[in-house]
């Protein structure tokens, strides 16, 4: 029992069980969980009911929010686990290191720049290491772009065309809960695309120079709806006839899951996890399209539209010596609904090398269960496990999760003044 490390988790929410559930499960060798801490005593309990009744595991002690202090007292764990709502991430990252501990955050790191140099001040004084949990880094397909740039299969990159579809499942579902409020979330440039812009960090081994950024909310909110002729409006889904036949609509007393982390816990904060994405009060973009130079002078023209068809993504990546493409259709997905290893499963999926001077060819990817294209688990077991050496180093550090969201960040700036940001202006590494 010495050796095995010890966790506490922060935000019991539709992201938590993704951790807890693995490491009690999983790695129970190697890791040990020791507490929740939470704004919702009904959420919690529920945690510990999937902890008894799913996963085999004893039931933790459960801390307030305002007992964080004395949950790292009484548990002494060496790891924090932050999955609390994006605003709040700074603060449990931060404290946590004020008391010794490691951190495994959730992306997005945090939110603005304000609470990103806050971090990245903490780690200095603090000595205190931080991970950020970018699983796409782990996903089969997207390891073998950076071997293929590695192995100078297209030459020096010069360029990124990166195009990402939400659907009107997964996309909608940011604009039913707290993710549409940008004083939450930093919006879809900062909550989402930090995936994506992290990505470009890891394939081409640079980091974001200079952003400029267009975005809008062009589809979902009442404006829009009222623009395309609707006329009945709600505020919630559950219980309400208007929502009926709405296929935007997510009703939270048809799925246990959803019922008992949501419906049930509303008494404790007033959070509705079942609003209209035709309502008001969204302040989020949907439509975004952004142009980004990096220090190694590469560019990179990155759409993300969260209410299409389909789900997946096209990239492209130019280089002097050729050309990569990627093509990637993801299985939809609403969060805690459903089989979480379903989460960003691949449904399709072509990877292609074009040499300048010579044949295209197909490049074969080892095939890997679970979700975001088979990177989660292997991400689990990096966090939990005992990792052997990685050649890609794809652990992410607090410097690659503020790289990241500065991105996003940069974007949110120019689509509010018009102007391109020069990221070293909004931080101090």
């Amino acid at each position: 029992m010495g050796n095995k490390k010890r966790y506490v988790l922060v935000g019991t929410g539709g992201r938590a069980e993704f951790f807890y559930g693995a490491l009690t499960r999983d790695f129970s060798a190697t890791s040990e969980l020791v507490g929740f801490c939470d704004i919702n005593q009904v959420r919690m309990n529920y945690a510990n009911k999937l902890l008894r009744e799913k996963y085999n595991y004893a039931e933790v002690p459960t801390y307030m929010a305002d007992q964080f202090d004395q949950m790292i007292e009484n548990e002494k764990p060496d790891y924090v686990i932050v999955t609390s709502v994006d605003r709040t991430h700074h603060k449990y990252i931060i404290r946590a290191m004020e008391l010794g501990c490691d951190v495994v955050t959730e992306k997005p790191m945090t939110i603005n720049e304000e609470k990103c140099q806050d971090i990245l001040d903490a780690v200095k004084r603090t000595g205190q290491n931080v991970r950020v949990t970018f699983n796409y880094r782990y996903a089969p397909h997207h390891t073998k772009i950076r071997e293929l740039i590695l192995d100078d299969a297209i030459g020096k990159v010069t360029s990124v065309h990166f195009e990402w579809l939400l659907n009107t499942r997964h996309g909608a579902d940011y604009f039913r809960r707290w993710h549409r409020d940008k004083r939450n979330s930093g919006g879809l440039l900062v909550h989402k695309s930090t995936h994506h812009f992290d990505l470009v960090n890891f394939w081409i081994g640079s980091q974001p120079d200079t952003v400029f950024a267009f975005g809008d909310l062009m589809f979902y909110g009442r404006e829009n709806a009222e623009d395309r002729g609707v006329t009945q409006f709600y505020n919630r889904a559950t219980g309400n006839p208007l929502a009926q036949d709405d296929p935007f609509a997510l009703h939270l007393d048809s799925d246990a899951h959803l019922k008992s982390m949501y419906l049930d816990a509303e008494t404790e904060d007033g959070y509705q996890r079942d609003q209209s994405v035709f309502g008001e009060g969204i302040n989020i973009e949907d439509t975004m399209g952004v142009l980004v130079q990096y220090r190694n002078k590469a560019i990179l023209t990155y759409s993300l539209v969260a209410y299409q068809p389909w789900e997946g993504y096209r990239i492209a990546i130019n280089g002097t010596k050729g050309r990569i493409e990627m093509s990637i259709i993801e299985q939809s997905y609403v969060n805690s609904l459903g089989d979480k290893s379903k989460e960003g499963a691949l449904i399709g999926k072509t990877l292609r090398v074009l040499p300048m001077f010579g044949a295209p060819y197909d490049v074969e990817v080892e095939e890997k269960e679970g979700g975001h294209g088979g990177g989660d688990p292997v991400l689990l077991n990096d966090l939990f496990g005992a990792p052997s050496e990685d050649p890609f180093h794809r652990a992410a550090n607090h410097v690659d999760g503020a790289r990241s969201i500065l991105t996003g960040i940069a974007a949110n700036r120019a689509i509010a003044t018009g102007l391109p940001v020069k990221v070293d202006t909004l931080v101090q590494f």
